[in-house]
Formats: C-alpha cells, sequence, structure tokens
C-alpha cells in the first residue's frame, strides 16, 4: 500500500467518524484474509483494505489515546528510601527561635519537658499517638485541632501509646490516679512490650541514668526484672527452645531482646549485643558504675541509641521490619543536653520508635529542686542532706511569676506542677510513649512535711489531682510554634514577660515595731524601713504595667491554664504592689507626727490589715486583687495556681498602726546564784563513741 493510500484512509477514518449499520457492506465483514489462509492477493484488494482500515485505524486510535491519558494521570514520585521508616509527615525541622521575640528578654539557661497523668500507682504523663500498620506511621505533629485548652492547636496524638503494631490504635489519653512508684512504671511498660512483640520480635532498650541519686531505683527496677521478662514470655520461650535442642541465648531465636545503655558526662553500650538472658541483663544492670560529674546528656544517649538499632527498624521484605524496638529511660533529672531535643524527636520518629519515660515530677514554675541525699554506704555518715537538681520547669519557657511570701522566693517550699519536665515529656509525646511521674510521697490530701520526704528524692510539699491537672496540660508544641502562639496573644506575652523578671523578693521580715524614745530617733527609725520597700517598689509596679498589656485581651483567652497563670500573676503583683506601697506610705504617714492615744505608750506597732488608710488609688488595687485571686480560687479548684492564691489571699494586703508600752529600764541583772551558772554533767563516754565520717554530697 501507497504513503498516499495510507494517508487517505487516516483521512477518512477521522472524517467519517463511526458508520453505521446501514452503511456498513459485506467487505467490512469480510474474515481477516490470515485467519483462513487466503492468499495475500486478497490482503491487496482494494475494495477490502478500505472498509477494513476505518475500523482499525479507528480501533487503533482509541487505544492509543487511553494509553496517553493513563500516563497522564500517573504522579510522578520521588525516589524512595527503602531503608527509612515511612512516616505520614515528617517533623518540621525548627531553627533557632528565641529571636522570634524581640521583645521578650529570654534566660540564658536552657529551658527544659505531657501531663502527669497517675497510672495503677504512680503519675504518669501520657503522650498519646495514634500508630499505623508496619511501621509506625505517626500522625503528624501539624494536624492540628482547637481544644478546650484554648487557641493553641493542639496536634491529634494525645491517644493511648503504644508499641508499632498492626492495627490502628486511636484511644485519647487517659487520667489517672495513685501514689509514685517505679514498678507501677515498670508494669505498665511491660505491657507496651508485650503488644509490640505479638505483633513481631522487639528490642526494649533500657537507657539509665548513672547519677548516684538513681542507685537505689537501679536496684528496684533490677529486682523487677524477673517478673518484667517472665511475663513477657522471655522464661518460657527458652524452656521451649531448650527442649527444642536450640540455643535460648540465640538472638536469632529469641521474642525479644534487651539492650542496656548507661549515661552520665557520656554515653556508655553496656551490652556488645542485644541478649535475652536474663542473668546477663540483671547482672549489667547491677554493675552500672555511679557517675558523680553532675551531667546527664539524656538526648545524646537517645540519639545514639537510634543510630545504633536502626537497622533493625529497616524494612526486610513485604511484612515490615525486623524488629520494633522501644526506648525505656530511667532518670531523675531534665537532661543537660535539650537542644538535641528536635534532633532526637526527628530520629525516633523517623524509625518508629517510641520513648518511655521512668521519671519525675517537674516543679511548678521552677528550674530547680533539693532532693534528699543520704549516702549510699552505710559506713559513712547517714544524716540526710540536700542537694540542689534541675528538674524542671514543665513549660518551654517559665510562666510564672516569681514572687515570695516570705521574701525570697528560692526559699518557698516548692510543689509539684503535675507534669515532668518539659523536654523529656515532649519526646514521648512526639514518639507516641510515656513519661511517668514518679514520687513515693505523693499525697493529694494534705502538704507533705520534709521529714516525710524519702531519700534520694526530691522536696515536694503539694501534690494535685491528676484528674483536675488533666485540663491544665502544658503546650507541647515546638518552640518554633510556641513561640508564635505567644506572640500571636497579647496575654501570654505578658505573662511570658513578666516571668522573665527575677529575684522579685519582697521584704524580708519587715520592721513592724517602733520605739519612741525622743523625735529624732523615731523619725531616723522609719527612714531606715523605708528603704527596703523603696528597692522592691520599682519592680513591682515594672511587673503590674507588664501584665497590664494582656488585661484588654483576656477575654479572648480560651486556654484554662493561661487564664490561671496570667490571673494569678496579676493578683499576686498587685497584692504585692499596694502591701509594699502602703507600708511605704504610712511610715512617711508616721514621721510626720502622731501622737499617741494613751500617754503612757511609748511604742508603735504596725500590724497587716484589709483597710487601706493611706489613699483611695491603694484601695482601688487592691480591690483588684482581690477579684483576680478570688477568681483563680473559684475557677481552678484543686490547682497549683488556686493553692498560691488562697495563700495569697490569707495575708492582709494593707497595714495599721496599734500602740503599746515597752520598758525601757535596763534589766537587772540576777544575783541568786552568786553569777555562778550550774552546767549539766557531761556524758564523757558518749562523747568518746567514734562518729562515722561525713562525706560530701556529690554532683547530682
Amino acid at each position: 500500500m501507497s504513503d498516499s493510500s495510507f494517508l487517505s484512509s487516516i483521512k477518512k477514518a477521522l472524517t467519517s467518524g463511526s458508520p453505521s449499520e446501514d452503511s456498513v457492506t459485506p467487505e467490512a465483514n469480510a474474515v481477516h484474509p490470515y485467519e483462513n489462509g487466503e492468499s495475500s492477493e486478497l490482503w491487496e484488494d482494494e475494495s477490502f483494505w478500505d472498509a477494513d482500515e476505518t475500523v482499525a485505524m479507528v480501533g487503533s486510535m482509541m487505544v492509543h489515546l487511553i494509553v496517553i491519558l493513563s500516563l497522564a494521570l500517573v504522579q510522578l514520585q520521588n525516589p524512595v528510601d527503602d531503608e527509612a521508616v515511612v512516616m505520614i509527615a515528617p517533623p518540621p525541622e525548627y531553627e533557632e527561635t528565641v529571636d522570634l521575640i524581640e521583645e521578650i528578654v529570654v534566660s540564658d539557661q536552657p529551658q527544659v519537658e505531657i501531663g502527669s497523668d497517675a497510672l495503677a500507682e504512680f503519675d504518669m504523663a501520657e503522650a498519646s499517638a495514634a500508630t499505623f500498620a508496619e511501621i509506625a506511621n505517626m500522625v503528624s505533629p501539624v494536624d492540628l485541632e482547637p481544644t478546650d485548652l484554648g487557641d493553641i492547636m493542639v496536634n491529634k496524638m494525645f491517644s493511648q501509646p503504644v508499641a508499632p503494631q498492626d492495627r490502628l490504635v486511636d484511644q485519647k489519653g487517659r487520667v489517672g490516679q495513685g501514689t509514685a512508684g517505679a514498678s507501677g512504671a515498670v508494669d505498665q511498660i511491660t505491657f507496651e512490650v508485650m503488644q509490640a512483640a505479638e505483633e513481631r520480635p522487639t528490642l526494649i532498650v533500657w537507657l539509665f541514668d548513672q547519677s548516684g541519686s538513681l542507685t537505689r531505683q537501679r536496684q528496684d527496677i533490677r529486682d523487677r526484672f524477673d517478673r518484667i521478662y517472665e511475663e513477657l514470655g522471655m522464661l518460657r520461650e527458652q524452656l521451649d527452645s531448650k527442649t527444642a535442642g536450640e540455643d535460648p541465648n540465640d538472638p536469632s531465636e529469641a521474642r525479644v531482646l534487651t539492650s542496656i545503655i548507661g549515661f552520665g558526662e557520656k554515653v556508655q553500650l553496656f551490652t556488645e549485643e542485644p541478649t535475652a538472658d536474663l542473668d546477663l541483663i540483671k547482672q549489667t544492670v547491677a554493675d552500672i558504675p555511679v557517675d558523680n560529674s553532675g551531667t546527664e546528656r539524656v538526648f545524646t544517649a537517645i540519639e545514639s541509641a537510634a543510630k545504633q538499632y536502626n537497622s533493625l527498624r529497616r524494612s526486610n521484605g513485604p511484612r515490615g521490619p525486623k524488629r520494633n524496638v522501644m526506648f525505656v529511660v530511667v532518670t531523675d533529672e531534665r537532661g543537660d543536653d535539650a537542644h538535641l531535643l528536635e534532633s532526637s524527636i526527628g530520629s525516633c520518629r523517623k524509625w518508629g520508635i517510641p520513648v518511655y519515660v521512668v521519671g519525675v515530677p517537674a516543679p511548678f514554675g521552677r528550674e530547680h529542686t533539693l532532693v534528699k541525699y543520704v549516702d549510699p554506704d552505710p559506713e559513712y555518715d547517714q544524716t540526710p542532706q540536700w542537694a540542689q537538681v534541675d528538674q524542671g520547669p514543665e513549660t518551654f519557657l517559665p510562666e510564672r511569676v516569681q514572687l515570695s511570701f516570705t521574701g525570697n522566693f528560692e526559699q518557698e517550699p516548692v510543689i509539684d506542677s503535675g507534669f515532668g519536665p518539659y523536654g523529656l515529656t515532649r519526646l514521648c509525646y512526639e514518639t507516641g510513649g510515656i513519661y511517668f511521674t514518679v514520687h513515693p510521697n505523693r499525697n493529694v490530701s494534705r502538704e507533705v512535711r520534709r521529714g516525710e520526704i524519702d531519700a534520694f528524692t526530691a522536696d515536694l510539699r503539694a501534690f494535685f489531682d491528676p484528674t483536675a491537672m488533666a485540663r491544665y496540660r502544658p503546650d507541647y508544641l515546638s518552640p518554633q510554634d510556641y513561640v508564635k502562639a505567644v506572640k500571636r496573644s497579647p496575654l501570654r506575652q505578658a505573662l511570658i514577660a513578666a516571668a522573665q523578671i527575677k529575684n522579685v523578693n519582697g521584704i524580708q521580715r519587715p520592721q513592724t515595731r517602733f520605739v519612741k524614745r525622743n523625735e529624732a530617733g523615731l523619725a531616723q527609725a522609719l527612714t531606715t524601713a523605708q528603704q527596703d520597700a523603696a528597692k522592691l517598689e520599682p519592680v513591682l509596679i515594672q511587673l503590674a504595667a507588664t501584665l497590664e498589656q494582656g488585661l484588654k485581651n483576656r477575654d479572648e483567652e480560651e486556654s484554662l491554664r493561661w487564664l490561671a497563670g496570667f490571673d494569678l500573676a496579676y493578683g499576686r503583683v498587685l497584692a504585692q504592689k499596694v502591701r509594699t506601697e502602703t507600708y511605704n506610705a504610712i511610715l512617711a504617714k508616721a514621721k510626720r507626727g502622731m501622737p499617741f492615744e494613751n500617754e503612757k505608750n511609748n511604742t508603735w506597732v504596725l500590724k497587716p490589715a484589709d483597710e487601706i488608710t493611706v489613699g483611695s488609688k491603694w484601695q482601688r488595687e487592691a480591690d483588684t486583687a482581690r477579684e483576680f485571686l478570688e477568681r483563680v480560687v473559684a475557677e481552678h479548684k484543686g490547682t497549683p495556681w488556686a493553692m498560691l492564691a488562697e495563700k495569697e489571699l490569707e495575708v492582709p494586703i494593707g497595714w495599721v498602726w496599734t500602740e503599746t508600752f515597752t520598758d525601757l529600764s535596763p534589766p537587772q541583772t540576777n544575783r541568786g546564784n552568786n553569777g555562778n551558772n550550774n552546767r549539766p554533767p557531761r556524758d564523757d563516754q558518749k562523747r568518746m563513741i567514734k562518729r562515722a565520717p561525713k562525706r560530701p554530697v556529690p554532683k547530682l
């Protein structure tokens, strides 16, 4: 067939359309020449070609058109890393965010770590994530929904955390109640490991803080390993494999393997290879050396562990990775390498590794607490000593204004925040693990006396019902998102700015008794007393002015946590401002002259009172302070904010003068025993008893 005939046939097919039944010729229904063995002469017959050619070309064009459209619908795909764990959405990379708040002064100290929901015998901060299918496809932290916590968008990860499983788990986080105990935390972790082991073989990596304050807790966990691994079925599997003639400690045969890592100033791997040998596991934990450097590189340890074991999480077939991997961190501090928090989260999320922390409660609005230290060696003095440790705060930036009832904030009793330290808790939250807050003296019904505090435990005087605290969960956002949320709210920005002002110490033991020997002496005493108040007034004025910037947007705030924090701060600042300024003013008034009602009296005594006697301006501020404090008590019952508001309301805001008599005659000496004081007899034998030597407290 010539080229001209071929082109003519295409043109005819395109212009004629599909032939109707009437137009179909007998030749069009002819059998293909090669089907019945006819000669090629029929193939060259022009009448046959013209009819069959039309049908063939139309069909060919339709097939090609379908192919072209199908290719157009195929999406271009980026190359896939076969070794990486597939995530629904990777966490964003965050830059340093402190510079984003130009008008807020940020502390030079690193700020570090969901809430402490109690479960079984302890307080638990649950970081809950929906986990998916083969390789822990975590819900992206940018998948946000508004909640009753306020206009901060909380991601949809607060569900019951479990190890990666084939089934979808989408249970919301729960709040329980109970006393503290590492054993309860370990029991819950055992359940999590069992869930993971049902899906596929599992590796549990224990990361132990090597500081001296964790000595007893490491021992408690080691003593519980028999029950842990018996429940996991390890011992039963070992017996079964023995009967089958297999090596019970062969890592390839064990359903659950264990690895031990220690961290302090350095990170140490104590198990060369993951093992199923229970005796070896227990002995390894018992032999972990104490690190007295005072440094806890917990996030470095997590990064190292993720790098060490991510090969077990790489896909090796259609059924997914070789093993599930879970990290369990045991520590009593927040960590000294918080700059690695976001990269630790990224590494664990990439490989689908949930992190569980057996930790401590963060002190409310504070970085430091005091831990009761008793020398672990009974050969040395067992007298308790108190050492400062870093266990807070519970939020990314401090959200509590540092005011004091006694004049020194650092000497105030420390109370529980209800949550763990920000960094470690956020790590658990983002990876689908759990943060367990452990404190053996937890009591929500009354304040805890210092003498009740157990050894190696933080001095926390008050605890709060986790059911009430669940509504006040901190914002476990990335640093960048946290700062953006603060900048969008004048109320939050005002509270954060006020919390940055340090050393707001009140008048320590203000002078309240003034004896009048003469006018000049009384005036001098009053002037000296005014100086302490004069030093404090500018700071309180600055705090009040800072917080007032958030008042106009207060009604727009929906977060209970931020409302409680702001109202408490503003009420306390106004109360202490009025208390300080009226103290100064009432002393100034006395210097202008103030006669005694009873001529025999010679002493003025200043007593706290609810009434303001020196000016209507301070009366209005006092009324506003009470309004805010009473609102905190009424609307936030059972929380740290309500407790502090009640204590502030117990202290009167104003002052009143009272008068009394002081005997100014010199005291007479007692001559009844001729000046000889009888001393009690000394117990020489008791004094000769050799006391145990005393060692200084190591760095914890």
